[in-house]
């Protein structure tokens, strides 16, 4: 099984904002994943399902399409299951699993404690 990571953010008009999902990408890839996309559910290109499609032109036959969200909204529980789910129906030979957005993990609070760091020593 040879098996991929696509990224999902929700994309922004603004491109700089839509760089922080590429440079996840690099840096995942650099780490050993050989095959992730960066994909956008709006406002961005390339699309969830044009992500999934490059995913699986990689040679990838398992997908996992992991959310850039921090909760699981409309967006994650609605939208991104109907993008998993024409994937399916497109590729049906490909597995696509939707993982859990970034949510509650507890590596989050270390991050924002971070970032609250940080902002204080301005």
């Amino acid at each position: 099984m040879k098996a991929a990571i696509l990224l999902i953010a929700h994309g922004s008009r603004h491109a700089p904002a839509n760089e922080d999902l590429h440079h996840v990408a690099t840096m995942l890839r650099n780490r050993g994943h050989p095959i992730v996309v960066a994909s956008f559910l709006e406002l961005a290109e390339p699309g969830i399902e044009d992500g999934g499609r490059d995913c699986v032109r990689q040679g990838a036959t398992a997908v996992v399409m992991s959310p850039y969200f921090l909760s699981a909204g409309v967006h994650v529980r609605r939208d991104l299951t109907e993008s998993r789910d024409r994937l399916a129906t497109e590729f049906p030979t490909v597995t696509f699993t939707l993982a859990e957005p970034l949510g509650r993990h507890s590596a989050l609070i270390d991050v924002v404690e971070q970032r609250v760091a940080e902002a204080t020593l301005i």
